[in-house]
């Protein structure tokens, strides 16, 4: 009886644990990396520019619109991804 649950254990934490730990550092070192005229999106599908990054209160600044220049306040924890240069270029 112990050794099937060991198994069940194991395959647990390769199936689930690993992967979410791994997730959750690159998310981390993304955030840490995050620098001016970075392009992101938030988790809220926003489009914009970095333009200020406050590590200490854990607030970016983005510009959302580069006619107006209209700039939001987001958590590090809103943003969803830094797009690419090979992403800007395929659309």
């Amino acid at each position: 009886m112990l050794v099937p649950m060991a198994i069940i254990m194991v395959l647990f934490y390769f199936m689930i644990l690993r992967p979410q730990k791994n997730k959750d550092q690159s998310f981390r070192a993304m955030i840490e990396n995050l620098k001016e005229k970075d392009r992101i999106v938030t988790v809220g599908g926003i489009h914009g520019v970095v333009t200020n990054v406050q590590r200490d209160r854990d607030e970016v600044t983005i510009r959302v619109d580069e006619s107006t220049g209209t700039k939001i306040r987001i958590g590090t924890s809103a943003v969803a991804r830094v797009v690419t240069d090979d992403e800007t270029n395929t659309k």
